[in-house]
């Protein structure tokens, strides 16, 4: 979800229980009013960062303090940016549309009140200064500065900024995001532990951890599944993927071209570390036939696996019928009834797109149990809750291809002619 990547990078759910494991039973320490706030926290971090990451701060980062009330506002007008309002709005109806979440849904509250939250910290690339809020633990500062220090050194080698904001390819800026946070999360675990440290107990731990505290986050754990894998999918997979970085003997962080491309490459290491990278197809769809649009986006192999896994609560099957992922692409349609979506997957092989074709079915018979799916000409088709669906496939440039359409009962379903579609 694109308006969550270009939000200030602050302190998750992942971020708030790795503080709580690493720092059991550490001494608090005093803070120093001396050269600003949380002085001895920095002076404290930086030499531990240019060691682990094998690079030097050009210059030292600006810390300033916030209140809660301050980094509400600040939210508030990052929301209120044009392009992230465009955002919010197409991605509230692909949840809608993909039954993820209710129809009266309103993502814009649900992230304010998320951030609002979890934020103990954050760095902005647009003003180069890291803000700490007030009240915090200063056991949960001393991490969650470092972790933003790292973000502030990464700004001084490479645009975040940019990165994050790559126009219409969600799935990129999710891979650059995993690269970005998970090296700032690794960093604080191994100036701590040791270069060669990872989590006690893996991050499949900290999953574990953050389903038992979800009392101490109210908000996170009332939002939607693929709300919380995706916040939570940067910090945990991003660490793990930076960790294989490190395996390979590299040092810092993969740049330009070797920055990865998809959820896919930060998932899978021989995606990215096999012979040959797997790089994902581009999609470009034609015009709507009955219907206009004004936005288009990808959802990646993560997102589709955790939309699957929403709906039919099994892991292995969301988890295999994802797997073969090549590339996607998604369109908001606007009808004279009201919204819908189409969105067209590509898969590396025929068995593979069966799968995924098949797991789409169980999907149906999840959502609308009472409702029989038929097959006709134009694939599986289903009408319910005054909405048309149908899922249909075929070969486009040598790929095999799985399109879903969702658009207001009555409107046309032929909405994308297959025949025009592109892949390269």
């Amino acid at each position: 979800m694109a308006v969550m990547r270009r939000v200030a990078r602050g302190a998750s759910g992942a971020l708030v229980v790795l503080v709580a494991m690493l720092t059991m039973g550490c001494p608090s320490r005093d803070k120093v009013a001396a050269q600003g706030p949380y002085a001895r926290d920095v002076a404290d971090a930086i030499p531990k960062i240019e060691k682990v990451t094998g690079l030097k701060f050009k210059k030292q980062p600006v810390l300033q303090r916030r209140t809660r009330e301050q980094v509400h506002d600040f939210l508030v007008k990052q929301f209120e940016d044009e392009r992230s309002q465009a955002d919010l709005n197409a991605q509230q109806i692909l949840l809608r549309r993909l039954g993820l979440v209710p129809e009266n849904f309103d993502l814009r509250s649900l992230m304010l009140d998320l951030y609002t939250e979890q934020i103990v910290g954050f760095y902005d690339p647009a003003t180069k200064v890291l803000y700490v809020v007030d009240g915090a633990k200063p056991q949960e500062v001393a991490f969650v500065v470092e972790h933003e220090l790292v973000h502030a050194l990464q700004d001084q080698y490479t645009n975040i900024d940019s990165l994050l904001h790559i126009k219409g390819d969600d799935d990129r800026v999710l891979a650059a995001q995993s690269v970005m946070e998970g090296q700032a999360t690794l960093v604080p675990i191994q100036s701590m532990l040791g270069p060669a440290a990872g989590l006690p107990g893996g991050w499949e731990k900290v999953r574990e951890l953050i389903r038992e505290n979800q009392g101490s986050m109210p908000k996170f754990a009332a939002a939607p599944e693929i709300l919380q894998e995706t916040l939570l999918f940067p910090y945990l997979s991003g660490a793990e993927f930076m960790r294989r970085y490190q395996a390979q003997g590299h040092s810092g962080m993969p740049l330009g071209r070797d920055m990865p491309a998809s959820s896919t490459q930060i998932m899978h290491a021989d995606a990215y570390f096999g012979a040959h990278r797997e790089q994902p197809l581009a999609i470009t769809l034609p015009a709507p036939q009955g219907a206009t649009t004004d936005y288009q986006n990808d959802m990646g192999e993560f997102e589709t696996r955790v939309f699957l896994f929403q709906h039919l609560k099994d892991q292995n099957t969301s988890i295999l019928s994802a797997d073969g992922w090549a590339g996607d692409r998604y369109m908001i349609l606007h009808t004279p009834h009201g919204d819908g979506i189409a969105w067209v997957t590509a898969w590396r092989s025929a068995v593979d797109a069966g799968e995924f074709r098949t797991a789409m079915q169980k999907v149906f018979a999840a959502r609308f149990p009472k409702v029989q799916a038929t097959e006709g000409p134009q694939g599986t088709h289903l009408v319910a809750q005054k909405r048309s669906m149908v899922l249909s496939g075929g070969d486009v440039d040598g790929h095999t291809v799985v399109m879903y359409v969702d658009v207001p009962e009555g409107e046309r379903t032929d909405v994308i002619d297959l025949s025009r579609i592109q892949i390269r």
